[in-house]
């Protein structure tokens, strides 16, 4: 946290979990066609500057501290086909919000 002329100041941000999918071309019932994107890299940007860049972890995990506001977000490398949800976010004030993203593969 930090400290303004007395003043606790709570640190904003997001965290979650980044899945993908379909991972194959043809979905089964009983087998999982998403999974946790492990080693992505979200890039959040505002007013079309780079604000931060993180790299989901174990279980497809992030957390990332930015100031309030809204953000475009994409993944990098940029993808050829499929995308990421949501593509815009809101970070609250004074708060981590939990926000999940789902990268479509383009698969099938």
């Amino acid at each position: 946290m930090a400290f303004l002329l007395g003043l606790v100041l709570a640190a904003s941000g997001l965290h979650g979990v980044v899945t993908r999918g379909p991972t194959q071309p043809v979905c089964q019932v009983g087998t999982p066609c998403s999974g946790p994107s492990v080693g992505t890299v979200l890039v959040f940007s505002h007013s079309g500057r780079v604000a931060a860049r993180v790299r989901t972890g174990a279980g497809g995990r992030y957390s990332v501290r930015l100031p309030a506001g809204f953000y475009a977000v994409r993944v990098s490398p940029a993808q050829k086909i499929g995308g990421l949800k949501p593509r815009q976010v809101h970070v609250p004030s004074g708060s981590s919000a939990r926000l999940d993203f789902f990268v479509d593969t383009g698969i099938r």
